[in-house]
C-alpha cells in the first residue's frame, strides 16, 4: 500500500538521501539562461528607465559614472513529469513500477517542484494533475495507489503527441515502463524531446520479459490484445525469444545514448529504494 505509514518512512528516507546528495533536486543542474534577480551574479547590464534601482552598482558608478545594474542567473523550481505505463501488460509488475514512481513524486513535492503524473497505454490519462508542496504527497499516493491499468496496448508515440499538446513548459520527463511496445519507442521520445524537455526512461522489467520458461505445445494469449495463438516452444525458440528481448533492449540503451536520453533498468527484485538512491548518486535524473 503506497499510503501505509511504513512505507511512507521509507519515502522519506530516501527525500533525505536526495536532499543530501542533490540538495533535493531530481536534476543535478536547473541554472536558468535567463536573468534576473537571483543568487549568482551573471553580468551586468545598462540601467534604464522601469529597472529595480537596488539592482545598480554604485561602485562602478563612482568610478566610470555609468549607471549599471547587476543581473543573476535564476535558480528555477522544476517541472517534474511522471509517465506511467498503465497497460495490461504491466500487470505483473505495475506495484513495483508505482513504488518506483512513488518515491520520485514524493522527492519532488517535497522539494516544492511542480509534479503532474500520466498514465500510459493507448492514449494519455491524467492521474495527479500539476501540482506543488508537501500538502499534495498524500493525495499523489492515493491517486497513483488507485490508478487501474487500462487500454489495449501502449502506444507511446499516441502518449507523446498528447503530452506534446498539454505541456510545452521545459521540465524533466520520465517514463516508467517495461518499453516493449508494439509500434516500437524511437518517434515516441523523439517527440517527448520536442518541447527541449529533459527525458529520462526508467525501464521496468521482470523475470518472465527476460526469459521464457514454456516448452512444448503451448497456447499464448496477449494480455493487452487478447488475441491467441498456439504454438510449439522448443529450446532453440526459447534461446531465440531471449535473443530477441536482449537486442530489443540493447537498442534501447543505445537509442537513449545517441539522443541524450538518461537511461536505467530495474527489476522488481531490487528493492526500490536499491534503484533510486543508485540514480541519486549518479546525479539523479538526468543524461
Amino acid at each position: 500500500m503506497l499510503t501505509d505509514p511504513a512505507f511512507i518512512r521509507r519515502l522519506d528516507s530516501l527525500y533525505l538521501l536526495a536532499r543530501k546528495i542533490l540538495g533535493g533536486s531530481l536534476q543535478s543542474d536547473r541554472r536558468s539562461t535567463k536573468k534576473g534577480a537571483g543568487i549568482t551574479f551573471a553580468d551586468y547590464a545598462q540601467y534604464s528607465l522601469g529597472d529595480d534601482y537596488r539592482s545598480i552598482d554604485w561602485r562602478i558608478y563612482a568610478k566610470f559614472e555609468s549607471l549599471l545594474i547587476k543581473l543573476f542567473e535564476l535558480e528555477e523550481d522544476a517541472t517534474i513529469y511522471l509517465l506511467l505505463d498503465c497497460s495490461p501488460s504491466m500487470s505483473s509488475k505495475q506495484l513495483y513500477a508505482k513504488q518506483l514512481t512513488a518515491a520520485l513524486g514524493y522527492i519532488a513535492l517535497n522539494t516544492l517542484d511542480r509534479l503532474a503524473v500520466y498514465g500510459l497505454a493507448d492514449h494519455l490519462q491524467p492521474l495527479v494533475e500539476p501540482s506543488r508542496g508537501r500538502n499534495q504527497v498524500l493525495p499523489f499516493l492515493k491517486s497513483l495507489e488507485l490508478a487501474p491499468t487500462f487500454g489495449s496496448g501502449t502506444d507511446l508515440a499516441t502518449c507523446a503527441r498528447e503530452f506534446e499538446a498539454r505541456h510545452r513548459r521545459k521540465g524533466l520527463v520520465c517514463v516508467i515502463s517495461d518499453f516493449l511496445l508494439p509500434g516500437g519507442f524511437e518517434e515516441g521520445l523523439s517527440r517527448l524531446q520536442w518541447h527541449k524537455h529533459d527525458v529520462f526512461c526508467l525501464q521496468t522489467l521482470d523475470d518472465n520479459d527476460l526469459h521464457c520458461e514454456w516448452k512444448g505445445d503451448v497456447t499464448l494469449e496477449c494480455v493487452e490484445s487478447g488475441q491467441t495463438q498456439r504454438v510449439t516452444i522448443s529450446p532453440r525458440e526459447a534461446k531465440l525469444y531471449e535473443q530477441a528481448v536482449n537486442e530489443w533492449n540493447a537498442n534501447l540503451k543505445s537509442t537513449c545514448a545517441k539522443r541524450g536520453i538518461g537511461h536505467t533498468r530495474a527489476t522488481p527484485d531490487q528493492p526500490f529504494e536499491d534503484v533510486i538512491t543508485d540514480l541519486l548518486r549518479r546525479g539523479g535524473l538526468v543524461t
